[in-house]
């Protein structure tokens, strides 16, 4: 059931998820009347349609409904990079711990309790909107600028990323893989501030993440570049197996670099860069940085 009321670009638009008419009655009321713009939904199949047309500033929504419950459709709405943004408040009247754990593992910033007071409501309401609206703002002086930029949380979910990002994670990744094991890759790499790692999808390009150390709550931030497959890894070194950490060591090797220049490129120590060298002279069968050097190139090299 949709609203009457149209969005409005002077309005924040709310968009409610609830099988009670009277629920939506209530709060297409209260929420009117201080002036927000509302779009109603009855299930989570309807509020998906609603998302298809229109991105609201937050959505309300029951947790326990027929079908797809909130909590379902609260992960399936922040598994969606243009949905992920989207502050998710919980209506419920389940206040035990559990449920309570579940609605902010899904993705939800908050809940209230039902049912619902109308001063309580609002004060949260007013308060998710305008730091997702401070957010927005930043992320869009981002994007202006070009760079991808990746935000991981807490768990190790994306939690916001620009289009830069977005664009380079679609075309390089390899779609058999769910984004959640690239970003399992990530997470696992532990680098240190200004590391990198390459992602490689089988394209005709690497995927390159540079962590740009922590940004609070546990969250992590990460520059997205695309990258030449001939600068990291040859045709040959693929079949050796190599780790993406020691590609990029054999690639900075063959541009002449010593072990630490390696390192500080990387970010690493140059013991660990010697790490590096004694498993890729084993993996490759050589015993000497040239021939290191001289198996990476490609074979019609």
């Amino acid at each position: 059931m949709n609203s009457p009321l149209a969005p409005d670009k002077n309005h924040d638009v709310v968009l409610v998820v609830d099988d009670a008419p009277e629920t939506l009655q209530w709060l297409n009321h209260c929420l009117s009347n201080s002036g927000y713009m509302l779009l109603m939904s009855t299930d989570s199949a309807a509020a998906l349609r609603q998302l298809d047309l229109v991105t609201p500033d937050a959505i309300l929504l029951d947790a326990m409904m027929p079908g797809m419950n909130g909590f379902d459709l609260c992960a399936k709405i922040k598994a969606q990079p243009e949905w992920h943004h989207i502050p998710i408040i919980f209506m419920t009247g389940l206040t035990d711990t559990e449920h309570v754990l579940q609605g902010f593992d899904a993705g939800g910033v908050d809940y209230v309790v039902k049912p619902v007071k109308e001063a309580e409501l609002l004060a949260r309401l007013n308060t998710h909107v305008r730091n997702a609206r401070v957010s927005r703002m930043a992320r869009d002086a981002l994007d202006v600028g070009g760079r991808g930029i990746l935000l991981l949380d807490a768990r190790g979910r994306i939690g916001w990323c620009s289009p830069a990002a977005q664009r380079a994670m679609n075309d390089l990744l390899d779609k058999s893989q769910p984004i959640e094991y690239w970003v399992h890759q990530l997470q696992k790499a532990q680098l240190p501030l200004s590391g990198s790692m390459l992602l490689d999808g089988g394209g005709i390009e690497l995927l390159r993440a540079t962590a740009l150390g922590p940004v609070g709550f546990g969250e992590s931030l990460w520059l997205i570049d695309r990258e030449p497959r001939a600068m990291s890894v040859t045709t040959r070194v693929q079949h050796a197996d190599l780790t993406a950490r020691e590609a990029e060591v054999l690639s900075w090797l063959a541009k002449g670099k010593t072990n630490r220049d390696i390192g500080d490129i990387l970010g690493i120590s140059h013991r660990t860069v010697n790490k590096h060298l004694e498993h890729i002279f084993e993996k490759l069968g050589v015993e000497t940085r040239a021939a290191a050097v001289l198996a990476s190139l490609p074979p019609e090299s």
